[in-house]
């Protein structure tokens, strides 16, 4: 059993821009940074500093560097790095305005964009990829109890959060902030939503 903290990269300019990033390797701005380092000075807060922990990351840049920052905050050694924990790719849609891909492609929840990765493929991945950090972390740290962070992207942490918590969040409208945590319980295949943060901003 392993309680892990799933943390959404800090900002990009596409972001600020709401431009849609999917694959592509965007670096993070300084507000990014300064989120960040707030995740991480949050984290290291409210830890027991006597307890072990590991970071995790997608290897896409603005992933990595924000897992950097937290890594660092927490004196913990430099993430761990997993392709599987990529944002979902938007086909056609990278790099598309938010306003351009309503009048291409219609509503997000329902949208079928050329070359996108299918959203069953995107939790199947996601869920893989976590459950291989998982164990990664546990060899590391075996037997002693410890704190694992993975930080990932928007979407792939939505389909996460549907999955473990059955569907019923993140609530139609919401979206997942940049630097923000949740934690959910890892248990063999079984995953559990413990908190989430969502926001309609």
């Amino acid at each position: 059993m392993t309680v892990l903290t799933l943390i959404r990269h800090g900002e990009t300019d596409w972001n600020l821009a709401r431009r849609i990033q999917g694959s592509t390797d965007i670096p993070l701005n300084q507000t990014g940074r300064a989120q960040a380092r707030a995740a991480g000075i949050a984290l290291r807060e409210a830890r027991d500093a006597a307890t072990p922990v590991t970071v995790a990351a997608s290897d896409l840049l603005r992933a990595r560097e924000t897992a950097e920052i937290i890594a660092s905050e927490l004196g913990a050694e430099p993430p761990r790095l997993y392709r599987g924990l990529r944002e979902r790719a938007y086909g056609e849609a990278e790099g598309v305005g938010a306003d351009e891909f309503l009048r291409r492609w219609g509503p997000w929840n329902t949208a079928e964009v050329p070359g996108a990765e299918p959203w069953p493929t995107v939790r199947a991945r996601a869920l893989s990829a976590i459950g291989r950090a998982v164990r990664d972390h546990r060899r590391a740290t075996a037997p002693a109890e410890a704190s694992l962070i993975v930080v990932a992207h928007g979407a792939l942490i939505r389909e996460v959060i549907r999955h473990a918590s059955g569907g019923a969040l993140p609530l139609e409208g919401e979206r997942v902030p940049n630097g923000s945590a949740h934690q959910l319980l890892f248990e063999r295949d079984r995953v559990q939503l413990l908190s989430y943060v969502g926001s309609t901003a």
